[in-house]
């Protein structure tokens, strides 16, 4: 979708359902990130996940784009694609993307923030940097080739010129502007976003209700894209007046395998495969029809494998 100078990349699945689900990953990646969380999402409405200029081989503009330019552009993709009141998901930066956007539009009623950033008591770019490294130890392999590749694609210099918007940016200024009932999550062992700072972002908020995620890192919707899909799908039915107003970190139950990647067989994993490379090939060359079909690809594949993995339990 054009905007302007700028171009955004909108991936969607489905056309129906009570209300459409909006996703914004965060620095450096790509919707990809959102591979396993939105076909679930998508049994409730419509999925649009954006991958926005700079990111997953989307063309950026010369000069960096702050966090304002970014919600701006999410608030106009709403727009053109007349959501109404859609459900908005941010992850790490695209929380800020989301809460700025949110603490301007009272008209937005539910939003979900996951690992949210930048804790305005370690905003420091070392500090951020271990965190998201010792993160990194417990991201499923799938989770950390995704990150490796998505980073590979953005370049250096286009990451560094955006991550002093991100570092910079005060969301906590932004979230008592928030009136939208806000669900936020965490995983356990998320140092990006620790708990004493996810804690406070509940205080600030207006309406909110805090979860954590037992053995989750910062991805914690890839890993654990069912429990979290739960929880946006719960959250998108309540109210502002269903907000904890204590801002209780609550402790999600998880399975044993939620973490577990699903098996692929032999023709899977080449199918699999086959749609990366493609969409490989799509981002080099601006080639967004390759994009679309190597993600439908790779998405085809690991839901055959999904669906072979629920009927073998």
């Amino acid at each position: 979708m054009q905007a302007g100078e700028v171009y955004v990349r909108v991936n969607s699945i489905g056309s129906t359902g009570e209300r459409p689900f909006v996703l914004i990953p965060g620095i450096g990646v790509s919707s990809t990130y959102f591979e396993r969380l939105a076909p679930s999402l998508n049994e409730f409405g419509p999925v649009y996940a954006l991958d926005l200029p700079g990111f997953g081989g989307v063309p950026h503009p010369d000069t960096a784009m702050s966090i304002r330019n970014y919600a701006d552009l999410v608030g106009l993709v709403i727009d053109e694609l007349g959501l109404d009141d859609p459900i908005v998901v941010g992850h790490s930066m695209g929380s800020q993307v989301v809460a700025d956007l949110a603490s301007r539009r009272p008209e937005l009623t539910s939003l979900v923030l996951i690992g949210p950033v930048v804790n305005p008591a370690e905003r420091r770019l070392l500090t951020q940097a271990g965190h998201f490294l010792r993160a990194a130890a417990h991201e499923p392999g799938t989770v950390k080739v995704l990150a490796v590749s998505a980073y590979m694609f953005c370049g250096f210099k286009w990451f560094s010129r955006v991550l002093p918007q991100m570092m910079t940016y005060r969301i906590e200024d932004a979230l008592p502007k928030i009136t939208a009932h806000t669900l936020v999550i965490r995983g356990e062992f998320d140092g990006v976003a620790p708990r004493d700072w996810v804690k406070r972002v509940g205080e600030l908020l207006p309406s909110s209700r805090l979860w954590e995620m037992p053995g989750a890192a910062h991805s914690v919707m890839y890993a654990h894209a069912e429990e979290v899909a739960r929880l946006c799908v719960e959250h998108a039915r309540q109210t502002v007046a269903d907000g904890d107003e204590t801002a209780e970190l609550h402790i999600a139950e998880v399975s044993e395998d939620a973490d577990r990647e699903t098996p692929l067989t032999l023709a899977d994993a080449a199918q699999s495969i086959g749609g990366r490379l493609t969409e490989a090939v799509g981002v080099i060359t601006d080639n967004d029809d390759l994009v679309e079909e190597g993600k439908t690809t790779h998405a085809e594949a690991m839901d055959a494998a999904q669906r072979r993995a629920e009927s073998a339990d």
